[in-house]
C-alpha cells in the first residue's frame, strides 16, 4: 500500500466513523486501565460484563485493594485467566496507591512498570486517556496491517513501528480505533467480509472474498 492509498484508506474510515471510541466501558482513567488489563485474551463484551459488576462495588485502586484477592476474583471470574489478572490488578493497585497517590501515571515508563501492563496496554491508556498518538497492536491491528499491506511486519513491534511511520499524522490519534473496529467487524480472521469493505479499493489483499450466494425466492 503506497502513500496515496494510505491517505484514501484512512480518509474513508474517518468519513464512516469520524469519532471512534474504545468499546471498553469506563468512567475514569483507572477504570480504563483496569479494563484494558483485564482484556488480554478476552473480548470487550466479556470484560464489560464483569466490570459492570465490579465497578459499582470498587472502582478505585484502594477500593479494589480492600476487596482482596477472593473478593476481586468473585467479580471477574467470568473473564479468562481471571486468577492471574486479579493478582496483577491488585499489585498494580498497590503500586498506584503507594507510588502515585492512587492516580494513573501518564508516562509510558511509569505505566509499563505496573504489573500486568505491557507495551500494548500502556499504548491504549496513553492513546485513549491522554490523547497521545500511540499504536496498540492487538491481533486485529496485526491482521489488518499485514493483510491489507498497510504496515506489514512479522511481529507486533514491527507492525507498530511501521504504522507509526506510515499513518499520516492527522489520523494517528484515532487510527488505533479504526483499525481495531475494521478488524473486528469487517476484516475478520477466518473470512474477511470483503464485499462489505469500504476500503477494498485500497487493500492489497489478493484473495478477496466474494459476497455469499443468495437463494432465489421460490
Amino acid at each position: 500500500m503506497q502513500a496515496p492509498q494510505i491517505e484514501a484508506f484512512f480518509a474513508t474510515l474517518k468519513a464512516a466513523n469520524p469519532s471512534p471510541v474504545t468499546e471498553l466501558e469506563y468512567t475514569s482513567v483507572f477504570e480504563l486501565l483496569a479494563a484494558v488489563l483485564l482484556s488480554a485474551q478476552a473480548t470487550d463484551i466479556g470484560v464489560n460484563k464483569a466490570t459492570h459488576k465490579l465497578y459499582p462495588v470498587a472502582n478505585t485502586p484502594q477500593a479494589i485493594l480492600d476487596l482482596g484477592l477472593d473478593g476481586l476474583e468473585s467479580h471477574i471470574r467470568t473473564i479468562g485467566l481471571y486468577h492471574s489478572k486479579a493478582k496483577h490488578l491488585l499489585q498494580t493497585c498497590r503500586m498506584l496507591v503507594d507510588l502515585h497517590g492512587g492516580k494513573v501515571p501518564g508516562t509510558r515508563e511509569a505505566l509499563q512498570a505496573l504489573p500486568g501492563v505491557g507495551r500494548k496496554t500502556a499504548n491504549v491508556v496513553l492513546n485513549v486517556a491522554f490523547g497521545e498518538a500511540t499504536m496498540a497492536v492487538d491481533t486485529h491491528i496485526f491482521r489488518v496491517s499485514n493483510r491489507t499491506g498497510l504496515a506489514p511486519g512479522k511481529t507486533p513491534d514491527k507492525v507498530e513501528q511501521q504504522l507509526l511511520k506510515r499513518v499520516p499524522a492527522k489520523y494517528m490519534v484515532d487510527a488505533h480505533h479504526w483499525l481495531i473496529l475494521h478488524g473486528r467487524y469487517v476484516c475478520k480472521a477466518r473470512k474477511p467480509l470483503c464485499w462489505q469493505c469500504d476500503v477494498i479499493a485500497q487493500c492489497d489483499f489478493s484473495d478477496k472474498t466474494p459476497a455469499p450466494a443468495t437463494l432465489d425466492s421460490a
